[in-house]
């Protein structure tokens, strides 16, 4: 049996006011650290991962967690993904860098997994209070309001997420997309996408699942496809993020498929 979605979302949305939006603009030098260089981490990402943990796994008993944060100081957390045990995928504070720098978006995500598949999702706003979630073959919800993306606009009319250098390298291309922006939050890009704010995003690098099952699955429902390229097949939270790393590994969010291969065509991928 999945987990009663409002509890979920009433759980996320109480986390993010406790302890993420009082502390939006608030930070003292001592609440931010680097993990890595250029990686931070806050003292709201922290404690809200330890929440959420806390409240989720007591939601469902025998229930595991993969934090973003105990994650990056313990990788081999990454296989209870493929455990048969149900998982809960946790990105307490994603887009971090805005929130450190005092400005929006950042979200928090969550995605409830199990065998290695994403089964429920859920990705909120603190700042604006909006929560999308889905269910696999349930769709896509925001409150009330079921989400289904629209036709497709012409490729060139679209409007997408891209990092700045693929964002360069498009200008040259005939044809391409020229309403391409970047927030540095992806659950931000996902809610987008769903909402119909954006029609395309690109991603690449690790590809950890924290950032995308949620997502992914949220896409999905809302009738969007997306792709690995490398791989060539749809992505699912078993994907080790150093795997995607080092074979290069590229994930493209489209509303169909024809749209998909035209912007891999574009891409040059």
């Amino acid at each position: 049996m999945l987990p009663n979605t409002e509890i979920v979302s009433q759980i996320i949305t109480e986390t993010a006011k406790a302890l993420i939006t009082p502390r939006f603009q608030q930070l003292n030098e001592s609440d931010v650290r680097e993990k890595s260089p250029g990686d931070l981490v806050t003292i709201a990402d922290v404690e809200a991962e330890k929440r959420l943990e806390a409240e989720l796994t007591a939601l469902v008993p025998g229930s595991l967690v993969v934090g973003e944060e105990e994650a990056e100081d313990f990788p081999s957390v990454l296989d209870r993904i493929n455990q048969d045990a149900p998982v809960w995928v946790l990105d307490p504070l994603d887009g971090t860098r805005n929130f450190a720098h005092g400005r929006e978006p950042f979200a928090v995500i969550v995605a409830y997994c199990q065998g290695g598949e994403t089964l429920m999702g859920w990705i909120h706003d603190p700042m604006t209070g909006e929560t999308v979630w889905a269910a696999k073959g349930q769709g896509c919800w925001s409150g009330s309001n079921r989400l289904t993306i629209a036709n497709a606009e012409p490729v060139d009319e679209m409007k997408g997420s891209l990092s700045p250098n693929v964002a360069k390298r498009l200008k040259s291309v005939n044809g391409a997309p020229t309403q391409i922006n970047r927030v540095g939050c992806v659950g931000r890009d996902y809610m987008d996408l769903a909402l119909g704010r954006l029609d395309f995003a690109r991603y690449a690098y690790r590809l950890k699942p924290w950032d995308h099952a949620a997502g992914v699955l949220i896409h999905a429902e809302a009738g969007g496809v997306n792709r690995l390229l490398k791989a060539g097949r749809d992505y699912h939270p078993d994907l080790n993020p150093m795997d995607a790393q080092s074979t290069g590994e590229t994930l493209i969010m489209a509303p169909n498929l024809m749209t998909l291969e035209c912007l891999r065509e574009l891409l040059d991928e």
